[in-house]
Protein backbone atom coordinates (compact mmCIF):
# COMPACT_ATOMS: atom_id res chain seq x y z
CA UNK A 1 0.00 0.00 0.00
CA UNK A 2 2.95 2.29 0.60
CA UNK A 3 5.90 2.28 -1.80
CA UNK A 4 8.57 2.05 0.88
CA UNK A 5 6.57 -0.74 2.52
CA UNK A 6 5.95 -2.88 -0.55
CA UNK A 7 9.44 -2.39 -1.93
CA UNK A 8 10.99 -4.55 0.76
CA UNK A 9 14.71 -4.17 1.26
CA UNK A 10 17.41 -6.33 2.89
CA UNK A 11 18.40 -7.26 5.49
CA UNK A 12 16.01 -10.18 5.61
CA UNK A 13 16.37 -13.98 5.88
CA UNK A 14 17.27 -15.76 2.64
CA UNK A 15 14.36 -17.01 0.58
CA UNK A 16 13.28 -20.55 1.33
CA UNK A 17 14.21 -23.29 -1.17
CA UNK A 18 10.54 -23.49 -2.15
CA UNK A 19 10.63 -19.84 -3.16
CA UNK A 20 13.54 -20.46 -5.49
CA UNK A 21 11.92 -23.38 -7.34
CA UNK A 22 8.28 -22.22 -7.52
CA UNK A 23 7.12 -23.00 -11.07
CA UNK A 24 5.80 -20.39 -13.51
CA UNK A 25 2.10 -19.65 -13.35
CA UNK A 26 -0.19 -22.15 -15.08
CA UNK A 27 -1.42 -20.34 -18.19
CA UNK A 28 -4.66 -22.35 -18.08
CA UNK A 29 -5.31 -21.87 -14.37
CA UNK A 30 -6.82 -19.02 -12.35
CA UNK A 31 -4.98 -15.78 -11.75
CA UNK A 32 -3.53 -16.51 -8.31
CA UNK A 33 -3.18 -13.24 -6.39
CA UNK A 34 -1.95 -12.37 -2.89
CA UNK A 35 -3.53 -9.36 -1.20
CA UNK A 36 -4.17 -7.82 2.21
CA UNK A 37 -7.70 -8.55 3.55
CA UNK A 38 -7.93 -5.27 5.52
CA UNK A 39 -6.31 -2.49 3.58
CA UNK A 40 -8.79 -0.23 1.82
CA UNK A 41 -8.71 1.45 -0.61
CA UNK A 42 -6.26 -1.09 -2.03
CA UNK A 43 -7.83 -4.42 -1.05
CA UNK A 44 -10.09 -6.13 1.44
CA UNK A 45 -11.61 -9.56 1.95
CA UNK A 46 -14.91 -8.41 0.43
CA UNK A 47 -13.11 -7.59 -2.81
CA UNK A 48 -14.08 -3.91 -2.66
CA UNK A 49 -10.61 -2.36 -3.02
CA UNK A 50 -9.43 -0.84 -6.28
CA UNK A 51 -6.68 -3.43 -6.64
CA UNK A 52 -9.32 -6.17 -6.25
CA UNK A 53 -11.37 -4.59 -9.01
CA UNK A 54 -8.40 -4.09 -11.33
CA UNK A 55 -7.31 -7.70 -10.89
CA UNK A 56 -10.83 -8.87 -11.78
CA UNK A 57 -10.73 -6.79 -14.97
CA UNK A 58 -7.36 -8.26 -15.94
CA UNK A 59 -8.54 -11.80 -15.22
CA UNK A 60 -11.56 -11.22 -17.42
CA UNK A 61 -9.28 -10.03 -20.22
CA UNK A 62 -7.17 -13.17 -19.77
CA UNK A 63 -10.26 -15.38 -19.87
CA UNK A 64 -9.84 -16.72 -16.37
CA UNK A 65 -10.91 -16.20 -12.76
CA UNK A 66 -9.18 -14.81 -9.67
CA UNK A 67 -8.00 -16.98 -6.79
CA UNK A 68 -6.91 -14.85 -3.83
CA UNK A 69 -4.65 -15.75 -0.93
CA UNK A 70 -5.15 -13.24 1.89
CA UNK A 71 -2.03 -12.17 3.77
CA UNK A 72 -1.52 -9.06 5.89
CA UNK A 73 1.13 -6.78 4.43
CA UNK A 74 3.96 -6.79 6.90
CA UNK A 75 7.72 -7.11 6.63
CA UNK A 76 8.44 -10.21 4.58
CA UNK A 77 5.16 -10.03 2.65
CA UNK A 78 6.71 -10.82 -0.73
CA UNK A 79 9.00 -13.45 0.70
CA UNK A 80 6.14 -15.27 2.37
CA UNK A 81 3.66 -15.03 -0.50
CA UNK A 82 4.90 -14.50 -4.04
CA UNK A 83 8.37 -15.94 -3.58
CA UNK A 84 7.03 -18.85 -1.53
CA UNK A 85 4.72 -19.88 -4.36
CA UNK A 86 1.44 -19.09 -2.58
CA UNK A 87 0.40 -16.92 -5.51
CA UNK A 88 1.67 -15.73 -8.87
CA UNK A 89 0.75 -12.03 -8.81
CA UNK A 90 0.97 -9.19 -6.29
CA UNK A 91 -0.63 -5.90 -7.39
CA UNK A 92 0.47 -2.48 -6.24
CA UNK A 93 4.25 -2.79 -6.32
CA UNK A 94 6.50 0.16 -7.16
CA UNK A 95 8.10 -0.32 -10.55
CA UNK A 96 11.48 0.27 -8.92
CA UNK A 97 11.31 -2.87 -6.79
CA UNK A 98 14.01 -5.50 -7.27
CA UNK A 99 12.11 -8.16 -5.31
CA UNK A 100 9.87 -9.18 -8.22
CA UNK A 101 9.55 -9.02 -11.98
CA UNK A 102 7.19 -6.13 -12.67
CA UNK A 103 4.73 -5.31 -15.42
CA UNK A 104 4.35 -1.99 -17.14
CA UNK A 105 2.99 0.51 -14.58
CA UNK A 106 -0.74 1.08 -14.59
CA UNK A 107 -0.70 4.33 -12.64
CA UNK A 108 1.63 6.96 -11.22
CA UNK A 109 0.90 8.71 -7.95
CA UNK A 110 2.64 10.82 -5.35
CA UNK A 111 2.72 11.63 -1.67
CA UNK A 112 0.32 14.44 -0.82
CA UNK A 113 -0.30 16.99 1.90
CA UNK A 114 -3.62 16.50 3.70
CA UNK A 115 -5.14 19.28 5.83
CA UNK A 116 -8.50 20.56 7.02
CA UNK A 117 -10.09 23.08 4.66
CA UNK A 118 -9.79 26.74 5.53
CA UNK A 119 -6.77 26.31 7.80
CA UNK A 120 -3.26 27.69 7.41
CA UNK A 121 -2.04 24.12 6.90
CA UNK A 122 -4.19 23.79 3.78
CA UNK A 123 -1.97 26.38 2.06
CA UNK A 124 1.21 24.28 2.39
CA UNK A 125 2.52 23.13 -0.98
CA UNK A 126 6.20 22.40 -0.36
CA UNK A 127 8.52 20.83 2.18
CA UNK A 128 10.33 24.18 2.09
CA UNK A 129 7.33 26.08 3.46
CA UNK A 130 8.42 27.63 6.80
CA UNK A 131 4.92 26.99 8.17
CA UNK A 132 5.91 23.34 8.61
CA UNK A 133 8.03 24.38 11.59
CA UNK A 134 4.94 25.72 13.38
CA UNK A 135 2.42 23.01 12.51
CA UNK A 136 1.88 19.60 14.04
CA UNK A 137 2.72 17.28 11.15
CA UNK A 138 1.77 13.62 10.78
CA UNK A 139 3.93 11.17 8.84
CA UNK A 140 3.60 7.47 8.07
CA UNK A 141 6.07 5.15 9.75
CA UNK A 142 7.16 1.66 8.79
CA UNK A 143 9.72 1.03 11.52
CA UNK A 144 10.18 2.63 14.90
CA UNK A 145 11.76 5.94 13.90
CA UNK A 146 11.31 8.88 11.54
CA UNK A 147 13.83 7.77 8.92
CA UNK A 148 11.92 5.16 6.97
CA UNK A 149 9.56 7.00 4.64
CA UNK A 150 10.40 9.75 2.15
CA UNK A 151 8.38 12.44 4.01
CA UNK A 152 10.15 11.63 7.29
CA UNK A 153 13.51 11.98 5.56
CA UNK A 154 12.53 15.28 3.94
CA UNK A 155 11.25 16.82 7.17
CA UNK A 156 14.25 15.65 9.19
CA UNK A 157 16.63 17.11 6.60
CA UNK A 158 14.98 20.49 7.16
CA UNK A 159 15.09 20.24 10.93
CA UNK A 160 11.38 19.61 11.27
CA UNK A 161 11.47 16.91 13.95
CA UNK A 162 10.02 17.97 17.30
CA UNK A 163 6.60 18.78 15.88
CA UNK A 164 6.27 15.54 13.89
CA UNK A 165 3.91 12.77 14.98
CA UNK A 166 4.26 9.26 13.56
CA UNK A 167 1.43 6.94 12.51
CA UNK A 168 2.42 3.32 11.88
CA UNK A 169 1.53 1.99 8.45
CA UNK A 170 0.68 -1.37 10.00
CA UNK A 171 -1.41 0.08 12.82
CA UNK A 172 -3.92 -1.87 14.89
CA UNK A 173 -5.10 -4.69 12.64
CA UNK A 174 -8.25 -5.10 14.74
CA UNK A 175 -9.44 -1.80 13.25
CA UNK A 176 -10.79 -1.28 9.76
CA UNK A 177 -8.03 -0.36 7.30
CA UNK A 178 -5.47 0.63 9.97
CA UNK A 179 -3.22 2.65 7.59
CA UNK A 180 -6.06 5.17 7.25
CA UNK A 181 -5.57 6.34 10.85
CA UNK A 182 -3.24 9.15 9.76
CA UNK A 183 -5.97 10.70 7.58
CA UNK A 184 -8.58 10.27 10.29
CA UNK A 185 -6.21 12.05 12.67
CA UNK A 186 -6.21 15.12 10.41
CA UNK A 187 -10.00 15.06 10.34
CA UNK A 188 -10.15 14.89 14.14
CA UNK A 189 -7.70 17.77 14.51
CA UNK A 190 -4.99 15.68 16.20
CA UNK A 191 -2.49 17.00 13.66
CA UNK A 192 -2.65 20.10 11.47
CA UNK A 193 -1.23 18.47 8.39
CA UNK A 194 -0.20 15.00 7.25
CA UNK A 195 2.01 13.74 4.45
CA UNK A 196 0.38 10.59 3.07
CA UNK A 197 0.79 8.23 0.10
CA UNK A 198 -1.65 9.57 -2.49
CA UNK A 199 -4.03 6.63 -3.10
CA UNK A 200 -4.59 6.16 0.63
CA UNK A 201 -5.09 9.89 1.14
CA UNK A 202 -7.39 10.42 -1.82
CA UNK A 203 -9.82 7.73 -0.73
CA UNK A 204 -9.99 8.46 2.98
CA UNK A 205 -9.76 12.27 2.79
CA UNK A 206 -12.94 12.32 0.73
CA UNK A 207 -14.68 10.32 3.49
CA UNK A 208 -13.93 12.73 6.34
CA UNK A 209 -16.43 15.35 7.48
CA UNK A 210 -15.83 17.80 5.97
CA UNK A 211 -13.81 16.26 3.13
CA UNK A 212 -10.13 17.12 3.35
CA UNK A 213 -8.23 18.72 0.45
CA UNK A 214 -5.09 16.99 -0.79
CA UNK A 215 -2.15 18.53 -2.68
CA UNK A 216 0.82 16.66 -4.24
CA UNK A 217 4.02 17.43 -2.36
CA UNK A 218 6.83 19.47 -3.84
CA UNK A 219 9.51 18.80 -4.89
CA UNK A 220 8.75 15.51 -6.68
CA UNK A 221 12.34 14.47 -5.99
CA UNK A 222 14.23 15.83 -3.01
CA UNK A 223 17.88 15.90 -4.05
CA UNK A 224 20.14 14.05 -4.23
CA UNK A 225 17.55 11.29 -4.70
CA UNK A 226 14.51 11.04 -2.49
CA UNK A 227 11.46 10.44 -4.71
CA UNK A 228 7.89 11.28 -3.74
CA UNK A 229 6.40 10.06 -7.03
CA UNK A 230 6.14 6.37 -7.86
CA UNK A 231 5.02 4.28 -10.81
CA UNK A 232 2.91 1.34 -9.65
CA UNK A 233 2.87 -2.07 -11.32
CA UNK A 234 1.93 -5.72 -10.83
CA UNK A 235 4.66 -8.07 -9.60
CA UNK A 236 5.27 -11.69 -10.60
CA UNK A 237 8.10 -14.04 -9.65
CA UNK A 238 11.40 -13.34 -11.30
CA UNK A 239 11.76 -15.62 -14.28
CA UNK A 240 8.04 -15.75 -15.11
CA UNK A 241 8.26 -13.51 -18.16
CA UNK A 242 5.32 -15.32 -19.76
CA UNK A 243 2.89 -14.19 -17.06
CA UNK A 244 4.41 -10.71 -16.98
CA UNK A 245 3.88 -10.38 -20.72
CA UNK A 246 0.27 -11.65 -20.52
CA UNK A 247 -0.47 -9.08 -17.82
CA UNK A 248 1.19 -6.33 -19.85
CA UNK A 249 -1.10 -7.08 -22.77
CA UNK A 250 -4.15 -7.17 -20.51
CA UNK A 251 -3.22 -3.85 -18.85
CA UNK A 252 -2.84 -2.22 -22.27
CA UNK A 253 -6.13 -3.65 -23.52
CA UNK A 254 -8.14 -2.54 -20.47
CA UNK A 255 -6.40 0.75 -19.76
CA UNK A 256 -9.63 2.73 -19.96
CA UNK A 257 -11.40 0.59 -17.37
CA UNK A 258 -8.38 0.71 -15.06
CA UNK A 259 -8.33 4.51 -15.27
CA UNK A 260 -12.04 4.63 -14.44
CA UNK A 261 -11.57 2.44 -11.38
CA UNK A 262 -8.70 4.61 -10.13
CA UNK A 263 -10.81 7.73 -10.59
CA UNK A 264 -13.74 6.13 -8.73
CA UNK A 265 -11.47 5.62 -5.70
CA UNK A 266 -10.03 9.13 -5.76
CA UNK A 267 -6.49 8.02 -6.59
CA UNK A 268 -4.46 11.17 -7.38
CA UNK A 269 -2.57 10.48 -10.59
CA UNK A 270 0.23 12.24 -12.37
CA UNK A 271 1.00 11.96 -16.07
CA UNK A 272 0.90 8.36 -17.17
CA UNK A 273 4.42 6.87 -17.30
CA UNK A 274 5.88 5.29 -20.37
CA UNK A 275 5.41 1.52 -20.51
CA UNK A 276 8.16 -0.53 -18.96
CA UNK A 277 9.30 1.25 -15.82
CA UNK A 278 9.50 4.24 -13.57
CA UNK A 279 10.30 7.65 -14.86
Amino acid sequence: SLPADLDERPPWPPASPAAEVAPPADPDGPLRVCADPNNLPFSDRRGTGFENRIVEVLAEELGTTVETTWWAQRRGFLRNTLRAGLCDVVPGLPSSTDMALVTAPYYRSAYVFVARPGTAAAAVRSFDDPALRRLLVGVQLIGDDYTNTPPAHALAARGVIGNVRGYPVYGDYREESPPAEIVRAVGRGEVDLAVVWGPLAGYWAARQEPPLPIVPVSPEIDLPFLPFVFDVAMGVRRGDEALRDRLDRAIAARRGEIDTILADYGVPRLDRPAAGGAG
